[in-house]
Order: C-alpha cells, then sequence, then structure tokens
C-alpha cells in the first residue's frame, strides 16, 4: 500500500538523517518538539516506522532496550554498549553469503535479519562502576 509523503514524515525523515547516533523515536521526538512544537509524540513515533517498513531508513531493534533508527539504509552490522546502551555501527565487511547459507541449512526462507552484538564501548570500558 503506497502511503503520502507528508511534510511530518519528512521532518521525520530529515531528522533521523542528521542524527548519527542512532536515536530512539524520544531522542527523534525532542530533537523535532524542539524546532516544531505542535508535532505530537504518536505521529513521530507512527513516521518512524512508516519510513522504515518503506525502507527509508532502518529499525535496529534492541532486546532489553527502546529499537534505535539509523539512517544508514545499506545491510551492516550494529553493536550496543550493555554499561551505556549505546548503538553503533559495525565497521566490517558484509557477509553476502550469510542469507544463503542460512536457508541451505535450516530450509527457511529468510525475509529480514538484524544482527545486533552487545560488548562494551571504549568510554565505558574504563569506567569501574559496573552497575552502570
Amino acid at each position: 500500500m503506497q502511503t503520502r509523503n507528508t511534510i511530518q514524515r519528512q521532518i521525520v525523515w530529515q531528522t533521523v538523517q542528521r542524527m548519527h547516533n542512532h536515536p530512539t523515536a524520544d531522542m527523534v521526538y525532542a530533537a523535532i518538539a524542539a524546532e516544531h512544537p505542535s508535532i505530537s509524540k504518536a505521529t513521530v513515533y507512527r513516521n518512524l516506522h512508516q519510513l522504515a517498513a518503506q525502507g527509508d531508513i532502518r529499525c535496529v531493534p534492541v532486546t532489553n532496550g527502546a529499537d534505535r533508527f539509523d539512517f544508514q539504509t545499506k545491510e551492516h552490522y550494529h553493536v550496543r554498549c550493555s554499561r551505556c546502551g549505546g548503538v553503533y555501527d559495525v565497521i566490517a565487511p558484509h557477509m553476502d553469503n550469510l542469507i544463503e547459507q542460512i536457508e541451505d541449512s535450516s530450509g527457511v526462507t529468510v525475509t529480514r535479519y538484524d544482527i545486533l552484538f552487545e560488548g562494551v564501548c571504549s568510554d565505558c570500558s574504563g569506567s569501574t562502576d559496573e552497575g552502570k
């Protein structure tokens, strides 16, 4: 189903394009509300998910955390800091034959996937506060 490209959707898309920190929906809303106070949180959330469904941005699902959104739509991997919750791009070659290997070994046709590694970022690795 084709959706209309509304002004609100353009604002949401442009905001995600400017934010290179894999923002949550709340972060995108805060950035937009600062410039457009009349836009609702529901409008931002709805348009983020519509843009992701259309392939204009990527939604990075985070287990036990808020989903993140990425302006970069080409296939790549992410890593999440288990201490601060930051999400970062993994600079590594994309494994082009991974899907084929999964399908061949399981008999399942893969329609979508996300790979999210967990670890501790360099900012947090020097911290002695394990509860962070």
